[in-house]
Parts: structure tokens; sequence; C-alpha cells
């Protein structure tokens, strides 16, 4: 297996024989259980495709047991009360919210996401309030000013209405979906709606390109916190195959060169790169 730095992997311009687009509702337990299986993907195979994020604007109802499930099985951790309390009063300002941070830059809208969806699943909070919103972009490292003068800007909200048309046209009717397409225009897209296990995901790749996807090995562990800025423990482990207390001893590797700060919360360990 080859090797390849993580940003030209993930982000590289050079022609890639498939796009994705993802469906998501930043407010859906599913979707944030896909998370750690979209940042695996792109580790291993992220040389083959680009990744286009499309909020659907489609909102899960919050009081099933099923989300829950979703989540436990993913590894990552989640508030139970998020869907036995109704917490958000004005959902699609989130969404827009989202859209405001991606005028910053691809990679800021992503850090933006995973940090409300972080303060929703695990601490929570109204990600309908502005306060929250704010306080979120400047942990996701945005430009304050600039993110509170977009998001109440019509590019933003035209931005929305835009991802809004695709999933119209694309006839997505849940989130998460995810489309995958080929090179060739006249071919249909492959479409999975919902949330199923990483094999199936590899799968269907292979399947869309007509031959088995070669993996690249893992970048370093360093390389993968600085690009992906905070992960969970059980999502470090999944990417590197590892056990428990393996992932827990490299880690204290780079908490002992002062690399990373551990963040404990009820829910489970997460770990941020501060260099």
């Amino acid at each position: 297996m080859n090797s390849m730095q993580l940003p030209e992997r993930i982000c590289s311009a050079r022609q890639k024989p498939l796009e994705l687009y993802v469906f998501i509702d930043p407010l859906c337990p599913d979707c944030w259980a896909l998370d750690p299986l979209i940042r695996k993907l792109q580790v291993e195979y992220g040389h083959y495709f680009k990744l286009k994020q499309v909020l659907t604007g489609k909102l899960t109802a919050l009081n099933t047991a099923k989300p829950l499930l979703a989540v436990e099985q993913s590894g990552l951790a989640c508030e139970e009360s998020v869907w036995e309390e109704e917490t958000i009063e004005s959902p699609f300002l989130a969404s827009i919210a989202i859209k405001a941070a991606e005028l910053q830059g691809k990679r800021a809208g992503s850090k933006f996401l995973r940090r409300i969806q972080e303060q929703l699943f695990l601490d929570k909070e109204n990600v309908a309030d502005i306060a929250v919103l704010t306080r979120c972009a400047e942990e996701a490292g945005l430009d304050k000013s600039e993110f509170l003068n977009d998001i109440y800007s019509a590019g933003a909200t035209k931005a929305f209405q835009s991802d809004l048309a695709v999933t119209c046209e694309m006839d997505v009717d849940e989130a998460p979906t995810i489309v995958f397409f080929n090179e060739r225009i006249e071919d249909e897209g492959i479409k999975i709606a919902g949330l199923y296990s990483y094999d199936i995901y590899v799968q269907i790749l292979q399947e869309i390109l007509e031959e088995i996807p070669e993996p690249l090995d893992p970048p370093s562990l360093e390389e993968f916190m600085q690009y992906f800025r905070i992960a969970a423990t059980s999502e470090i482990r999944g990417v590197y195959d590892w056990t428990d207390s393996q992932t827990e001893c490299e880690m204290k590797k780079l908490l002992l060169q002062r690399k990373v700060r551990r963040i404990h919360t009820k829910h489970g360990t997460f770990w941020e790169y501060i260099q």
C-alpha cells in the first residue's frame, strides 16, 4: 500500500475518478454517527474521490430509540436526553450558519459543522442560539466578525437554498444519503440512503470503480490529528485498527509531547491537537 499526505488525499485538485455527494442534516444523530466512517473513507480511499457535502434541511425526529443505537454502534458518544427534549427552536439557523462558515473555506465549514454537532450531541446545547453558534465559530478558528456578517447575509441563505435544490433534484428524502458518481456523465449515480457499516461503502466504491480500490496506509497519528484537529478515541481506534490500550498508549505519547490535550466528557474521551 502506498502513502500520501493527508491533505493531498482529501483536498488535492488533481482529477479523481469519483465524486461523492453526502447529504446530511446537522441535527440528525445518524449523520453524527456517519462522520467517523467518512473520515476513515477519506483517509484510506480519498485519492479516488472528491466529496461534496450537501445540507438536506430534512429534520429527523429526535424522540426515537434508533438514533441512540446508531451512535453507539459508530463509537461516538451522545447525550441521550437530546432526543427526549425539544432543544432546537429554529433548526434551519444551524444550517445557514454552516453555509456562512463555508464562505471562509471548505475546511472551515467542516470544522464548524463538527463543532456544532459536538455541542448538540455531547453537551445538549441549543445550536440555534446565536451565542452558541458564535462560540462554535471561534472554537473552529473562524473569523468571528466575518461569520456574524455572513450568517445574516443573502449569500449564506442562497447557499443553503442551493443545497435544498440539489436535495430535491437528486430525490433525496433521508439523511444521511450518499450518492456515488463516476466520470461517465451518462451513468446514473449509486444512491445509498441511511447508515451502514464501513465495508458497505468500500464495496460501493469497488462497484462504481469496476476495480478493487487500493487503500492507502494511514498517515502518522500526528498528521491525522493536525488535519482533523479533534477526534474521539473511538474514531482514532477505528482508523488505525488499534485496540483500546494501543490507542491510549499512542495518544499519551502525543500528550507527553504537548501536541494534544485530552477532553474528558461523561460519554467518552476526545483529543484536540493544540500545536
